[in-house]
């Protein structure tokens, strides 16, 4: 009987085990000159989750550290992001780029807004109109250049702590005044981000 108790035990430690490894991608040793920032924009992760995964209280690392990098989202999700990013803020600056990636991601997490990057991409507004113009006009089937790419990576690292911006808009041509009673998070070129 104990042994059966001992191998019962072992197979709930291992099923644990397995659950708890499932939220982690891969293994990591850190490289001299590396932070959590520049390691979190390598992998596309999530500062935040690096530092949880890995019970750091710090940002700090040290060359060598082993860390658990958390699963990030899939290659799928990542080329739609860089391509709406690519389409939706075409000639704004580079930081322009990373709140566009940024609002998406905060819809992302809102109750507000459907739980995915397709379903909140993709989403019609209550006009009956795509929430994103190139969901429309059919741009955002281009490839994405290399900066939108780059501010997406930027913009997961830093998930979960800007300023909580799930709107922008050019007002300018913005024809829904409704967007500008909203409270404004920045203003980034021709974009006013709001929340």
């Amino acid at each position: 009987m104990f042994k059966q108790l001992k191998i019962a035990g072992a197979a709930f430690a291992a099923l644990i085990s397995f659950s708890l490894a499932a939220e982690v991608s891969e293994a990591y040793t850190v490289k001299s000159g590396e932070t959590l920032w520049s390691i979190g924009m390598e992998h596309g992760v999530s500062v935040i989750e690096l530092k949880e995964v890995n019970e750091k209280d710090t940002l700090h690392v040290n060359e060598g550290e082993y860390l658990q990098i958390p699963e990030g989202i899939s290659p799928h999700e990542r080329d739609l992001l860089e391509r709406i990013v690519s389409a939706e803020a075409e000639g704004e600056s580079y930081a322009g780029k990373v709140a566009v990636a940024t609002v998406v991601l905060n819809r992302v997490k809102s109750d507000e807004f459907p739980d995915s990057i397709k379903e909140v991409i993709y989403e019609v507004s209550p006009t009956g109109s795509p929430s994103f113009s190139p969901v429309s006009d059919g741009s955002i089937h281009q490839p994405a250049d290399e900066e939108s790419k780059k501010a997406v990576r930027e913009a997961l690292a830093f998930e979960g702590q800007g300023s909580g911006s799930l709107f922008f808009y050019n007002p300018t041509i913005a024809s829904n005044h409704w967007i500008a009673t909203r409270e404004t998070t920045s203003v980034i070129g021709n974009h006013v981000f709001a929340k």
